[in-house]
């Protein structure tokens, strides 16, 4: 027997670290799952320093690996174990087509463990940055009943409108990111090789000089004078952001002033909330206990303070309420969904329900992002003529003063 140190998260998303004895690490997460302890990480105990950096080389490396891969080789595994292909045979296949050289190390080793006798969702769960705790359950059901293709189904159909979300998000945010930086741009060359030539004509008028031309030459002169303290500035509050937001208090500040953002936090929490049926839904359907379900979609919502209520929904319904009775507690849903959860719960159609509630969130986050992205555009110019507007008073201004003087 070996010992191996072991850190994971209960049913309830606590993270948990202890040390176990077993002969293998299979055996070390068999144990744990029996405790209901999902396993992140299993080591030797006394290899913790190396187990730390193999653990950094091996996330730097699985960054490569996009959700567009993951997809694929759900689409993929569905059809060829369907068309009878032995799972190493086809794992084997696709890591020889596969374009992501990490990826295609990683279906190798996947490959390797089953046929070393290991189960299927065991191997996925030891890449958590890839195979999601909702993906390696699905997978799990689908191992156990005999269904592996139609897990691999749902998640290929789950993790596409999750991509198209993505998609949507990025394509209504790049419009104004791209004219921020490019005014962020024009800013620093105007103030850094623009504005000095004109400031030191400027002041040789010795006369004094409008108040937007002074602004301009401060600003400039500043910028000149003490753009590494600006820089420094921002680099240590981006660092104790970052810092504060990585605690357990901080983040879960900050991930509940997102959702009181203007526009932007109603939008995020309708998404979030699609994510969360639509990962019920998917749970529910691939038979798993609704206990679990609500564990499991409060991880995948990645957003701690609608994680606690569904936490808090899931308490409720362990002390006996029902699923209609523990959504309305959440104050997460609206009366419309609520009403529809309720049909579902009446005639046994909890999934479809969900479903349908899923696609009505996502529905009206396409349609929010389009009217952002068409109200973003007129805002941007509208900031891009006052800013121009400024640079043209405070250059023009004194030289229409001097103009006029010397007719005068």
């Amino acid at each position: 027997m070996a010992t191996f140190d072991y850190s994971g998260r209960t049913t309830a998303g606590v993270p948990i670290r202890g040390r176990i004895e077993a002969a293998t690490t299979s055996g070390v997460a068999a144990e744990l799952v029996a405790k209901g302890i999902v396993p992140l990480q299993i080591v030797a105990a006394g290899t913790d320093g190396i187990a730390h950096f193999a653990g950094i080389e091996r996330w730097w490396h699985e960054r490569s690996i996009s959700l567009s891969d993951v997809i694929m080789f759900c689409r993929q595994m569905s059809t060829l174990i369907r068309a009878g292909v032995p799972i190493t045979r086809g794992l084997r296949g696709l890591a020889e087509t596969v374009r992501n050289p990490e990826f295609r190390k990683i279906l190798v080793e996947i490959a390797e463990q089953i046929e070393k006798g290991h189960e299927l969702a065991g191997i996925l769960q030891r890449h958590p940055r890839i195979f999601s705790n909702l993906f390696v359950a699905v997978i799990h059901i689908g191992e156990s009943s005999g269904r592996l293709e139609d897990a691999f189904d749902r998640l290929h159909g789950y993790l596409t409108l999750e991509e198209e979300t993505r998609r949507r998000v990025k394509s209504a945010l790049r419009y104004p990111v791209m004219v921020l930086v490019a005014i962020a741009i024009a800013m620093a060359v105007i103030n850094v090789f623009v504005i000095p030539p004109f400031a030191k004509l400027f002041e040789s008028f010795a006369t004094e000089l409008p108040w937007p031309t002074r602004v301009l030459m401060a600003t400039s002169r500043f910028s000149a004078d003490y753009w590494h303290v600006g820089l420094l500035a921002m680099l240590g509050t981006g660092w104790w952001i970052r810092s504060w937001a990585a605690t357990e208090a901080g983040r879960l500040a900050w991930h509940r002033w997102q959702l009181h953002l203007p526009r932007f936090g109603g939008i995020l929490e309708r998404a979030l909330l699609a994510r969360f049926c639509r990962t019920l839904a998917i749970t529910l359907g691939a038979g798993l206990p609704v206990t679990q379900c609500l564990s499991i979609a409060a991880r995948a919502v990645d957003n701690d303070h609608v994680a606690r209520r569904i936490v808090e929904m899931r308490s409720d319904i362990e002390s006996g309420e029902n699923l209609t009775n523990s959504a309305h507690s959440s104050g997460l849903f609206t009366p419309l969904v609520l009403q529809m959860i309720a049909v579902g719960e009446e005639t046994g159609a909890v999934e479809a329900t969900l479903s349908e509630v899923a696609s009505y969130y996502e529905r009206e986050v396409d349609f929010d992002l389009k009217q952002i992205g068409e109200a973003i555009e007129p805002v941007m110019i509208v900031i891009v003529g006052v800013l121009v507007l400024g640079l043209a008073l405070g250059v023009y201004l004194p030289m229409w003063e001097i103009a006029s003087a010397s007719r005068g």
